[in-house]
């Protein structure tokens, strides 16, 4: 008897969910994230295109799971492996807004957070935005050469960033 052309033969063995800079979006219908033998296990997807990823508690580089939408299921044993891994949880719904989070818990320290609170005071501040400023439109700079074929923004974007002195 031959297999069905419709159903994908190995769909039980697709491990699609790598973190991508320590990061692995679930979205979709019947999202699941669970821990099965130590592992935790992420479903999701529409319809027949569905994925799943297992990650071990060594080497898995998972930093934030965020989930975009809110039919599914996230199992109390999954927030714990996320939290023992001192990975974040994220829910959002589709428009955005943010239904849940968790992170993780670290000491704080009160030095940083006093020369935090005292950099809008000095000129370290000024100096920082606009580094972080010319960063960005640098980056933007670049898209509007690279991706979007546009060097007459590209220009304007690059006069910004020059009249920072950058």
């Amino acid at each position: 008897m031959a297999a069905s052309a419709t159903v994908s033969q190995l769909s039980h063995l697709r491990n699609l969910r790598v973190p991508r800079h320590g990061v692995v979006t679930l979205y979709g219908y019947g999202i699941s994230v669970n821990v099965d033998r130590g592992h935790l296990v992420v479903k999701d997807g529409i319809g027949g295109e569905r994925s799943e990823g297992r990650f071990a508690r060594v080497g898995h580089g998972l930093r934030r799971l965020v989930v975009i939408g809110s039919d599914g299921f996230v199992s109390l044993g999954a927030l714990r492996w996320l939290a023992d891994q001192d990975a974040a949880f994220v829910m959002l719904e589709r428009d955005g807004s943010v239904l849940a989070t968790t992170g993780p818990v670290r000491p704080s320290d009160s030095r940083l957070r006093r020369a935090q609170s005292l950099a809008g005071q000095s000129r370290a501040a000024l100096q920082i935005t606009r580094d972080l400023i010319a960063k960005k439109l640098t980056g933007q700079e670049r898209v509007a050469n690279d991706f979007l074929r546009d060097p007459h923004a590209a220009r304007i974007i690059a006069s910004a960033r020059n009249a920072l002195g950058y």
